[in-house]
């Protein structure tokens, strides 16, 4: 009995080693390619529309999602886990392959040098690049979460992330070689052209390398081992039993307004977007003052290398220290204190340029590395529902209108209030922010642990009265 119990948890811990191998693998990938679009679109929309309408566009894009989110409600229902992330990897994928190719047509591309609002491929583009976290990173976690239980995401979620940073650092340290190996030549535009699409269809093919990694997970892993938090697997087999899973393409929004739980999960994010929209603002506005596309892009992808390599050894040495050593719930308090001592060295700094750059690059740092796993880990003790369709209400429409939310205060900010008062102003709204994140943290915390000590299932009907 010993025997085949010591074999057992050989196996299982063999398996365990497996998955998060190709999880890693696939997060590396996932992020490397994430990590040049995302900077490619804050050179590609300012140089073709102007940077003064990025605010208009979060508000856009924010909207624009929506259907998108109806969509995807749908595929969720018909379609396997990991077949949904294939689906959405594959899709933005191959549309970056398009769109890498259009950029060099002569009327809607970057050659056509007239900066004006009306140019509708910019928009496009913007759009399509701010639909790449929430339905592919953040079906990514989806993903992980739904096949790992509480126990594992502390233990393993660490390491992933770590690769996810390593990826990040290879694919823009790759790209700022390249980038200046071709920095300049006798026609300037023909050399950003160049650049940009060559950048952006090798990120498109680096995230197509996440299809081969998920097919070859599931093909080696057994099924049992990727089943996640058991509690959860066992009420998902009873709906099934029942011919009860079927759902419409708005209970993710419902589950959102219904259950505190889920709308805490929207908190969380919900903090930290606007405040990093704040000053992501400012670091593109100052980007701008770099002349050509290409330097542009070269200082963003050298602020996000920065942010990746800081992120890694971050995620390395303290992510799963900080999980084991505090729990859940400190963790989450330690994000809203940690951000704050970050604003209050950004407001209290004598030379503002300096302290913004380093302030935008360690706060993401903290949220890639240490803030993201941790809010994803508490999508572990919920249904299928909230994981994927909530999930994808909070990381698209809710994500996009903390953005709009940041962006409205920019404009504020920027516009409508005199320079003496702009630092002032900054302060207040901060603080506002971080206390209220602070209390959203502790009451999340505290209902995390409850579920997990319980073996609680948060989305079932047994659990409905949690509107308490």
């Amino acid at each position: 009995m010993d025997v085949s119990s010591k074999s057992f948890n050989a196996q299982e811990q063999h398996y365990e080693r497996l998955k998060l191998f190709f999880l890693s693998a696939a997060f590396f990938c996932v992020i490397g390619a994430y990590s040049v679009v995302k900077e490619i679109k804050n050179t590609v929309f300012p140089y073709l529309v102007g940077v003064d309408n990025i605010p208009l566009a979060r508000v856009g894009v924010m909207l624009a999602l929506i259907p998108l989110i109806f969509l995807y409600s749908k595929l969720v229902d018909k379609l396997r886990r990991h077949h949904l992330l294939c689906v959405c990897a594959g899709f933005f994928a191959l549309a970056g392959l398009l769109f890498a190719y259009f950029l060099g047509h002569p009327t809607i591309g970057i050659p056509n040098t007239n900066v004006h609002s009306n140019r509708w491929f910019a928009w496009l583009f913007y759009f399509f690049v701010e639909g790449y976290s929430p339905f592919v990173v953040s079906v990514f976690w989806s993903f992980a979460n739904s096949i790992n239980s509480p126990e594992s995401a502390r233990h393993t979620y660490g390491t992933m992330v770590s690769w996810s940073k390593l990826g990040g650092i290879v694919a823009t340290g790759l790209a700022i070689i390249f980038l200046r190996l071709h920095a300049t030549g006798q026609d300037q535009l023909q050399v950003d052209l160049f650049n940009h699409q060559v950048l952006l269809a090798a990120s498109s093919v680096l995230l197509l390398c996440t299809l081969p990694i998920l097919y070859y997970m599931v093909r080696v892993i057994p099924g049992r081992y990727l089943h996640g938090y058991e509690a959860v697997y066992a009420v998902e087999k009873e709906k099934e039993r029942k011919h009860s899973s079927d759902t419409t393409i708005f209970s993710g929004l419902r589950m959102l307004v219904l259950y505190p739980y889920v709308f805490g999960i929207f908190a969380m994010s919900f903090f930290y977007e606007v405040i990093t929209v704040v000053l992501s603002y400012l670091v593109v506005s100052m980007s701008q003052a770099y002349g050509s596309m290409t330097a542009s892009l070269d200082y963003l992808l050298g602020v996000i290398l920065v942010t990746h390599t800081i992120g890694m050894c971050i995620s390395y040495f303290g992510t799963r220290t900080l999980f084991n050593m505090l729990g859940t719930r400190r963790c989450l308090l330690l994000i809203p204190v940690s951000s704050g001592l970050v604003l209050c060295y950004y407001l209290a700094s004598s030379s503002p340029a300096t302290a913004l750059a380093i302030s935008f690059v360690v706060l993401r740092a903290i949220n890639y590395a240490f803030s993201w796993p941790l809010r994803e880990s508490l999508y572990i003790p919920t249904v299928k529902e909230i994981k994927f369709k909530s999930k994808s209400w909070i990381d698209a429409f809710g994500s996009k209108f903390a953005k709009s939310t940041g962006s409205g205060f920019n404009h504020i900010a920027a516009r409508k209030v005199a320079p003496a008062l702009f630092m002032p102003l900054h302060a207040i709204f901060f603080a506002g922010i971080v206390a209220t994140w602070f209390v959203a943290a502790y009451l999340l915390g505290r209902r995390f642990d409850k579920a997990v000590a319980n073996d609680e299932v948060i989305g079932t009907n047994n659990n409905q009265a949690e509107a308490e």
